[in-house]
């Protein structure tokens, strides 16, 4: 018999690496992972570009920073324990406009604060012995921002969960939460299990499993589509590494951008729309609950009176190619239209506040028996590993402290 019965809701890569830390670390203890999907990686996971991001973003001092840095060391050597792909392809950070070079150099201080390593400004010259059809007047290169694949990794982790006597029950969607002596109830239409502690990672679905769980109200996710294009596979010479524009600090979204995969194709993008859908990956998918839900909620409209000229912006980008394509090639220059194909889109569960603040950090609660993962958007799959030990010492090492 086991010690003790863990569950976890969610396949992803944040809720697979929680699940596999609690296996690994703690022997005795059954875990059971809940997915509501008949694979893992479905979502957010299996929609990631796969960036491996080393911290330039981050505000120093909080979970992101210091998750994606440690999660940068964790992921490159399971990658290179498991045999699975991580390529350092370097990263620019191109400034177009004179007006970006103090926001630039703000980066750079930010990212030498998280510790990122190796990076240096380049001017423009120097920009073209990176990346000889890249534009702008200057740019930060940090070499050590890497792709790997995302999906893989999961799938990695779900097979060292049952290795380890774990159990991850695909077609299973939480219906129900209740509490019962000594644990909880964990309930789909056809079955029920009891757990001694749960972990709630549900991405797109985190704040309503978390209100099953009687957790706070607030945040509420709102789905972002970002939408891609590919370069055509002979122009896919024109980029060696992922080229980023300087980030507004404003938004939580880095911007469109070029990012090489390891499949050897090149995304152009994403751009970042307001979805119609919790799962809505297309224009038409439309689902009138989660439209009821987003009206609803005072945040939306908050968050809409503050960013409505933005988000006309990026409604123009897509439904026209031309209007995607014309930030891009200030970046590549000579890249337009005739260089791209339509590419797939991903959608981001970015909690938002009740003031319609986007939440930017990692959120994570801890009521009683049950622990919910509120907020975690990119650089989550960086930061995984990461995140999983820090939800394991919340969980166990904390709790058992008070």
């Amino acid at each position: 018999m086991a010690d003790e019965t863990v569950g976890v809701v969610g396949a992803g890569i944040v809720g697979l690496a929680t699940a596999r830390e609690i296996a690994m670390r703690r022997p005795g203890t059954r875990v059971v992972v809940f997915e509501k999907e008949p694979e893992v990686s479905r979502h957010q996971t299996g929609h990631n570009s796969g960036v491996v991001h080393a911290g330039l973003y981050y505000t120093p001092g909080s979970l992101k920073a210091d998750l994606c840095v440690r999660g940068v060391a964790l992921l490159r050597e399971y990658c290179r324990r498991r045999q699975l792909p991580y390529r350092e392809t370097g990263k620019l950070v191109v400034a177009v406009r004179e007006d970006e070079l103090g926001r630039m150099n703000a980066l750079f201080e930010r990212a030498r604060n998280n510790h990122v390593p190796d990076l240096r400004k380049l001017s423009r010259e120097e920009i073209r012995e990176i990346e000889p059809h890249a534009g702008g007047i200057a740019a930060l290169h940090s070499p050590r921002t890497a792709i790997t694949d995302y999906p893989a990794i999961a799938r990695a982790f779900a097979e060292d969960v049952v290795d380890s006597g774990g159990e991850v029950k695909l077609g299973f969607p939480v219906c129900s939460l209740r509490d019962v002596p000594g644990g909880i109830e964990v309930g789909s239409r056809q079955e029920r299990i009891r757990v001694d502690r749960l972990i709630l990672c549900a991405g797109l679905r985190s704040d309503s499993l978390a209100r099953l769980a009687k957790d706070t109200k607030e945040p509420r996710i709102i789905p972002f589509r970002g939408e891609y294009m590919l370069l055509r596979p002979e122009r896919t010479n024109l980029v060696r590494g992922l080229i980023y524009p300087v980030p507004d600090p404003r938004y939580p979204f880095l911007g469109v951008h070029f990012t090489p995969r390891v499949d050897g194709s090149v995304e152009v993008g994403p751009n970042a729309v307001l979805a119609l859908a919790r799962e809505g990956y297309t224009r038409t998918r439309i689902s009138p609950r989660d439209l009821l839900g987003l009206a609803a909620y005072p945040g939306t409209w908050k968050m809409a009176a503050q960013h409505w000229r933005t988000g006309i912006k990026e409604y123009r980008g897509s439904f026209s190619t031309a209007a995607f394509m014309k930030d891009a090639g200030l970046y590549v220059p000579g890249v337009g239209v005739r260089d791209v194909v339509r590419g797939g889109a991903g959608v981001r569960a970015q909690a938002l506040d009740r003031d319609g603040t986007l939440v930017d950090d990692f959120r994570i609660h801890r009521a009683g028996r049950v622990t919910a993962v509120r907020n975690a958007p990119s650089p989550a799959a960086t930061a995984s590993m990461a995140i999983a030990e820090h939800i394991v010492r919340a969980v166990f090492e904390d709790a058992a402290a008070n």
